[in-house]
């Protein structure tokens, strides 16, 4: 009877901790950086659908790490994408059609087209909502600061003899500054076939 009644007390109730917890040598460095280089290769739609002609968007594994690497739209983690269309086809991921449409080049040129007109125009649309409209002119004109009103007038220049007009424009024109152009020199072509191009003795 003693004995029974001594397998039936509670055992300890405390958890017992893993002896051997991992831990990273660099402290999650490499992990950090081979997560963000995968996550920045999904920018690009043939690695996508290199990754969906070799099935890997058929395991469960691997959608569940698509899942889990979601967490890289967090303010603290977005701010080391250099490349955001990355995030936009982590989420189009999510969904299994996308995966699965992704598998056909068609679709993947199509990504590909549609994300260089993005590029293409981007900055462009955008500045179009951003800057502000310019101002219409008033009608009545304003005016004129003192600084303006106080500097002397611009003496005119001579006006020229028409002889002189008549001279420079049948005397011979002055030499092109640009080498070989308009001037009697010959320019040695190296593509005419005239110019011998082998070697004297």
């Amino acid at each position: 009877m003693a004995s029974k009644t001594e397998s039936e007390s509670p055992m300890d109730t405390t958890p017992s901790t893993p002896k051997n917890i991992y831990k990273d040598p660099d402290d999650g460095r490499q992990r950090f950086l081979l997560e963000l280089e995968f996550v920045q290769c999904l920018a690009n739609p043939t690695y996508i659908h290199y990754l969906a002609q070799n099935r890997y968007f058929e395991d469960d594994a691997f959608i569940g790490y698509l899942k889990y690497l979601q967490y890289w739209q967090r303010p603290e983690y977005i701010k080391f994408i250099m490349y955001p269309h990355c995030l936009y086809f982590l989420e189009l991921l999510q969904n299994a059609n996308f995966r699965n449409a992704m598998a056909h080049p068609s679709n993947k040129e199509l990504a590909h087209r549609q994300q260089f007109y993005y590029w293409k125009n981007y900055r462009n649309n955008r500045l179009k909502h951003i800057l502000p409209k310019s101002l219409p002119e008033p009608t009545a004109a304003l005016p004129a600061p003192a600084s303006t009103q106080a500097q002397p007038p611009v003496p005119a220049l001579p006006p020229v003899p028409a002889s002189s007009v008549a001279m420079t424009t049948s005397s011979s024109q002055a030499p092109s500054p640009m080498p070989y152009g308009g001037s009697g020199l010959a320019k040695n072509d190296m593509r005419n076939p005239a110019v011998d191009r082998r070697k004297r003795k």
